[in-house]
């Protein structure tokens, strides 16, 4: 049985400068080794209008709309894996990416709070595996209070999805790493890479 993957990029890099898009590249091609029948969809959210509009006073009253959330939701329902892809900008997310989660993070469509617990929500998107892959500048621990590896991890295990094991590439503006090529670098993370695409 094939199962169809959608790929969500957040970076704001140029494809060719950025690690983001090595880091995924390669996943995708260590992936297809073991699953050579899925399907791949792409949606780069530099390319939609969507991921540009933020949620604020004056867009409240339709930010949630057919277009921009119902049409991505949909889309999170029709597949069975995702790959979240985003660097660390300004110690959390692109806003790009923030901005797709605002718009698919909607009660009784994605998650909803009918029939829980008291203080608990209930996901449901539950038929979703994820696959979170991220980069940032610094090394790993310099701000863990901008971890926006996990920072994700908790929002896509929030509406259900079982999160597979991150891939983060930390340390890309710093030495070595800095002295390197997007390929380069990905390169020193690369069993890391290639366990999480096989448990994916």
């Amino acid at each position: 049985m094939s199962n169809k993957i959608l790929v969500i990029s957040g970076s704001v890099s140029p494809v060719e400068t950025s690690y983001s898009a090595e880091l995924t590249k390669k996943f995708i091609e260590e992936y297809r080794k073991t699953n050579p029948n899925d399907t791949f969809e792409y949606l780069d959210l530099n390319e939609v209008a969507m991921a540009s509009k933020t949620l604020t006073r004056a867009t409240m009253g339709n930010y949630f709309n057919e277009e921009d959330s119902i049409k991505y939701i949909k889309q999170l329902k029709s597949v069975d894996k995702v790959i979240m892809v985003s660097p660390m900008h300004n110690f959390n997310v692109t806003a790009l990416v923030k901005n797709y989660l605002d718009h698919v993070l909607l009660a009784n469509e994605t998650f909803s709070y009918k029939y829980s617990k008291k203080g608990d929500a209930i996901g449901l998107l539950e038929h979703l595996k994820v696959q979170i892959l991220t980069t940032q500048g610094a090394p790993y621990g310099w701000y863990l209070w901008g971890n926006h590896t996990e920072y994700l991890k908790g929002t896509w295990e929030f509406v259900a999805a079982k999160v597979n094991t991150p891939v983060l590439l930390a340390g890309t503006k710093t030495e070595p790493l800095s002295k390197l090529s997007p390929t380069e670098a990905v390169k020193t993370i690369e069993k890391e890479i290639i366990a999480a695409a096989q448990t994916f």
